[in-house]
């Protein structure tokens, strides 16, 4: 294979909440970086030193380009680096399988300007063949062959938004190479600024690798929405139930339920599984199953206030509710999936007159309209019919929860959830309710 004489370390293709860190991480450790980015807006904020994700700050970018990072739209730099590696989104297509435009829109890039030895890794989260099936058509297009002239790799993201203790370095890396000499060239890659990582197979069980990590979670939310439905109606406390469980040392992970899923991965990841499995020639059940329980979660939540507005002689048509958090997690920014929105639309369509905080958000549509946003909770919490906690911010505790709300539906369990194994003085395993008015869903 011959090798060129590169510039650059790394291009990092997209720059959202995968590609970023990734270069914040790869700049600190001391590679020279250049991030290629579609947008004309982003790519000159990042290089004036602004942030647009949640997990760094305007210093962090900051301190990326005094390491010598740079942000642009054009793709000629791929002709001057050693590595090249592929963070763009891949979005449900309107058949439920992934949209790889963006994917193949990058893979022309890179054609275009490949140089012979450069090491080529997809990042961006699809199902199992994609790398070799649809990718390394599109780089050979250039004329080099993977595997012979350059390498060709898969490694999944595995970023957490908002988590402050696994980022980019310490979370092991999976990389998984079209060849034993490709896995090698990827790992070696991410060794320089990744503390662990592990080689899979190849492409196709790096790929399998992610969609199994966010099925399992998906599944076993959906296992736990269903508990909550039944539960409630069997006048069984399951909040308690999971709290019990999981002061078992061995065998049991707490999940918990809520108005839904949201994010990028977990509603979205099981579905590349599923539309492959359907290729041939059958349904994968389970998926299936978990995604029909989880979406159903939005029209329960409406179920619950409607019961909770009937039983204190209110009609949601002529009720004033509070939506508390829409982003899908707490403590973030992002919006993206958040059940929150599809719990809005039904709230609406039923007449409620809607209003919602949430610390990270300053402003929020629905339906092209943009909700009013509380500016003194404590206030608004007074004020409005029914509260609906969606998204459990560190902001709402359960102090503030009871004392100031008049109704409240809390559908993330913080009334009631302790961290896993965690048991009173007196021996309960779940904190009481302050008073009446408050239900966990």
């Amino acid at each position: 294979m011959d090798v060129a004489t590169p510039t650059s370390d790394l291009v990092v293709i997209g720059l959202g909440y995968v590609g970023l860190p990734l270069a914040h991480q790869a700049t600190r450790a001391g590679l020279t970086v250049t991030g290629l980015e579609a947008s004309p807006a982003v790519a000159a904020g990042l290089n004036a030193g602004r942030s647009h994700v949640d997990d760094l700050d305007s210093a962090d970018i900051a301190e990326m380009v005094e390491g010598g990072f740079t942000a642009t739209t054009d793709a000629s730099v791929i002709a001057d680096t050693r590595s090249v590696v592929i963070c763009v989104p891949t979005p449900l297509s309107e058949e439920g399988g992934p949209d790889l435009g963006a994917v193949a829109a990058a893979g022309r890039a890179i054609a275009a300007h490949l140089a012979p030895g450069t090491l080529v890794v997809l990042e961006s989260t699809t199902y199992p063949g994609t790398t070799e099936e649809v990718l390394r058509p599109l780089l050979e297009e250039s004329g080099l062959v993977a595997g012979s002239d350059f390498h060709l790799a898969f490694s999944p993201e595995r970023i957490d938004p908002g988590n402050a203790t696994f980022g980019v370095a310490n979370t092991p890396k999976v990389v998984g190479g079209m060849t034993e000499r490709c896995g090698e060239a990827a790992a070696a890659l991410y060794r320089r600024f990744v503390d662990t990582v592990v080689q899979a197979r190849g492409t196709r069980e790096a790929e399998m690798a992610k969609l199994l990590e966010n099925t399992y979670r998906h599944v076993n939310i959906a296992l736990v929405n269903e508990m909550a439905i039944f539960c409630q109606e069997l006048g069984v406390d399951l909040w308690d139930s999971i709290a019990c469980a999981a002061t078992k040392p061995f065998g049991f992970q707490a999940f918990y339920p809520g108005p839904g899923v949201g994010g990028h991965c977990i509603p979205i990841d099981p579905n590349y599984l599923s539309y492959k499995v359907k290729t041939l020639g059958y349904p994968f059940r389970f998926v299936e199953l978990a995604q029909e329980i989880n979406a159903r979660m939005p029209s329960y939540v409406l179920q619950r206030a409607l019961e909770l507005l009937n039983d204190s002689g209110l009609a949601l048509s002529r009720s004033r509710v509070l939506l508390l958090g829409v982003t899908y997690k707490p403590d973030i920014a992002d919006q993206r999936e958040s059940p929150a929105r599809p719990v809005a639309r039904k709230l609406a369509e039923k007449g409620a007159t809607l209003t919602y905080h949430d610390p990270h958000v300053e402003e929020w549509s629905l339906n092209g309209h943009t909700l009013p946003r509380a500016t003194d909770l404590e206030q608004a919490m007074a004020e409005a019919d029914l509260t609906i906690l969606l998204t459990d911010h560190s902001a709402y505790t359960p102090k503030l929860l009871t004392e100031h709300a008049r109704l409240l539906l809390d559908t993330r369990g913080v009334l009631r959830r302790l961290p896993a194994g965690a048991v009173h003085e007196d021996g309960h395993t779940t904190a009481p309710i302050a008073r009446e008015g408050a239900v966990v869903l």
